[in-house]
């Protein structure tokens, strides 16, 4: 297939594309780049490329693929609240506009991004893809809001697809610091110490972004019968895990490390379970690999090779609500997170 890769750049991206042209696609990707000083260990992959923000996508863009694949998007709660109304212009409104010019472009498969912070505060219950939703940030409401809007948009000609990614963790030319399971690992790494900013309470469902990019090239190349106008989760049901379990993982694999928690940490209202045998019942394709335990591994001996320093992990390379606003201080970006200018600083 032909396939577009909006977000292509980015930290899931970077996973993504090289399964795709190993599984023989012809993939183009689409990106304002806003994250392309922020490297890290593996190359970027490196496709044909469209230079533009997901707002100012033109029918013509779209024109002759068989396929989008929507990961571009404000990627976290922080970045997220400091400008709510940018998050829902990018993650709702430009997703959703996106997708009827797929539509009216003859794109018959549309493959969105979406995510289980959607259930949001959900309590002990391991929720299904029918469960209700309670998100509690504005980037958890957006997703639903792009799925509502999406499910209008299905029919014989356009099929949509939602893969609700569990809280994803792993190694990335893009790499960000600011995920639980990267983030734990490198101040044990750096410090000694498994900082947890919470009580670590919460439940929360973990996946790898590279089973988060088998689960799209599976659903990408499965019979549209199984997967039209269909949500999944996406990671692996036994793959649940209070923070302060994971912090325990990441204490036991770090030399020397120990658990602390952070002046103040209190409860976390984001707290779910989720169910994924959806998935892997749907299209037995998609076989997840990754386990927390085997990620921080990964993770720790990467770090180590790299000589990662604290004052380097807690940088705009791997945080991404730090890198956005110097990058408005340095007047790269304006408010709603527009570039003011063709290049990063």
């Amino acid at each position: 297939m032909r396939v577009l890769v909006t977000g292509h750049n980015g930290y899931i991206g970077c996973s993504l594309l090289p399964l795709l042209q190993q599984a023989g696609h012809e993939v183009v990707g689409l990106d304002n780049y806003l994250y392309e000083t922020c490297t890290f260990g593996p190359d970027v992959p490196d496709v044909p490329s469209l230079r533009k923000d997901v707002r100012d996508v033109e029918l013509g863009d779209l024109e002759g693929f068989d396929a989008v694949i929507h990961l571009a998007a404000i990627s976290n709660d922080p970045v997220g609240d400091l400008n709510p109304d940018a998050t829902y212009s990018i993650n709702h409104r430009a997703s959703t506009r996106l997708a009827k010019l797929a539509k009216e472009a003859g794109v018959e498969r549309f493959l969105f991004s979406s995510s289980c912070s959607l259930y949001g505060a959900a309590g002990d219950d391991i929720l299904d893809e029918s469960a209700s939703f309670n998100p509690v940030t504005p980037y958890g409401e957006s997703k639903l809001l792009v799925e509502n809007d999406l499910r209008e948009l299905a029919d014989d000609d356009f099929s949509p697809t939602y893969l609700r990614n569990a809280t994803a963790y792993g190694l990335s030319a893009r790499l960000r610091g600011d995920l639980v399971v990267n983030n734990l690992t490198g101040y044990a790494v750096t410090t000694g110490q498994v900082l947890l900013k919470s009580d670590g309470s919460s439940w929360r469902p973990l996946v790898h972004i590279e089973d988060i990019s088998r689960a799209f090239v599976a659903i990408l190349e499965a019979p549209r019968e199984l997967v039209h106008n269909e949500p999944f989760n996406v990671g692996r049901t036994e793959e649940n895990y209070k923070i302060r379990d994971v912090a325990t993982i990441v204490g036991e694999v770090v030399p020397g490390s120990t658990v602390t928690f952070a002046d103040g940490a209190s409860p976390d209202i984001r707290n779910y379970r989720v169910n994924c045998d959806k998935i892997m019942e749907t299209l037995p394709a998609f076989q997840p690999v990754w386990t927390v335990r085997k990620s921080v591994e990964e993770l720790y001996a990467a770090y180590v090779a790299n000589g990662l320093e604290l004052d380097d992990f807690l940088s705009r390379r791997f945080m991404r609500i730090k890198h956005v606003r110097e990058l408005q201080e340095e007047g790269v970006l304006d408010d709603s997170l527009r570039r003011l200018e063709a290049s990063v600083a």
